[in-house]
């Protein structure tokens, strides 16, 4: 919903990115982003809690404040994520625009297509299916679309701006108040920070299938022999 969304604000705001408007950049993230992002922190506790619950921890037998806390300490992340969206891109979008740059609003709904193919990965590993062809395509998938639309956006959104002042994309960062600078890096910083465990967990996944692919072989020579 939210890239569907994205991809109609971009196409729409495409010929004057500072001043063209769409409804969708203010009111999907009032009507469905901050509901979702509220409830997605409550989901993601619940999640943790049951996890460890059922595993026999002590601290787990009921919600107190210590359980948050471990919560909180071990998705630092993901909390921080979700509450950066709700106390600074929902204030930014709905006060301190001064009702421009709806398509760099629609750019960061794209952030989230990558979502559906991470959720299918961990799906297909719970199933069991981590060595099938499905989740070796997904794996790259992810890392492509990840990139593309939670790093090299960025530039692309500099560019952009660039594009319309007639000004190179170089030049664009002294153009821009240093907040809005700040404001992107701070967004940038966990996207590729994430990006790199993703490259991580992929390498780690091709070594291991890479041995096990070898490893009849391995077996089959040591029998012949």
């Amino acid at each position: 919903m939210a890239t569907t969304a994205g991809v109609l604000v971009v196409s729409s705001c495409w010929g004057n990115v500072i001043n063209d408007r769409h409804w969708l950049a203010t009111y999907f993230v009032i009507w469905y982003g901050v509901p979702y992002m509220t409830y997605d922190i409550f989901a993601m506790y619940l999640s943790h809690y049951y996890h460890f619950r059922v595993k026999g921890h002590e601290d787990y037998k009921q919600h107190s404040l210590r359980t948050v806390n471990c919560f909180v300490r071990r998705e630092f992340l993901l909390v921080l994520h979700h509450i950066a969206l709700l106390t600074i891109l929902l204030p930014i979008t709905l006060f301190f625009r001064n009702d421009q740059g709806d398509f760099f609003i629609g750019c960061l709904f794209l952030t989230e297509l990558s979502t559906p193919f991470v959720s299918l990965g961990k799906i297909l590993i719970q199933l069991g299916l981590q060595n099938c062809w499905l989740h070796k395509l997904n794996g790259c998938m992810v890392l492509f679309i990840f990139f593309m639309c939670r790093i090299a956006l960025f530039p692309f959104m500099y560019w952009m701006y660039g594009r319309h002042y007639s000004i190179p994309l170089y030049s664009v960062p002294f153009h821009l108040p240093l907040s809005t600078n700040i404001g992107n890096s701070c967004i940038l910083a966990p996207q590729v920070y994430w990006f790199v465990l993703l490259c991580c967990k992929g390498y780690r996944l091709y070594k291991r299938s890479h041995r096990s692919d070898s490893s009849p072989a391995s077996a089959e020579t040591s029998k012949n022999d």
